[in-house]
């Protein structure tokens, strides 16, 4: 068993940037693949990056050159660099462990999700 907390989520204005943390907890971390994901109100739940337990990487289109994931297998915790933040960006963001992939499927455990909000 994994146990996901996210911080780092809160109010920014557009063109802002936020660090989104993930603290993972329980059985061992690095052998799995970690992604973020995110939900807007009357959306569903979307891919916006991931990160293998080598650390490679891979982004949803609207938030490459924008977002960077990166990991710290040491520490148990990945990170969501996000800068230049627009309004479409708002969302609940979740923090995600498992095999791997840009699908929610691929993701056994979750986090409870942190909010950000991009006021214009």
């Amino acid at each position: 068993q994994v146990q996901l907390v996210e911080s780092g989520g809160g109010l920014v204005q557009a063109g802002g940037s936020l660090r989104l943390s993930c603290a993972a907890s329980g059985r061992t971390f690095s052998g799995y693949a970690m992604g973020w994901f995110r939900q807007a109100p009357g959306k569903e739940r979307e891919f916006v990056a991931a990160i293998t337990w080598a650390g490679y990487t891979n982004y949803a289109d609207s938030v490459k050159g924008r977002f960077t994931i990166s990991r710290d297998n040491a520490k148990n915790t990945v990170v969501l660099q996000m800068n230049s933040l627009k309004f479409e960006d708002m969302a609940v963001y979740y923090c995600a462990a498992g095999v791997g992939g840009t699908y929610s499927r691929g993701y056994n455990y979750w986090g409870q999700g942190t909010q950000v909000t991009v006021s214009t």
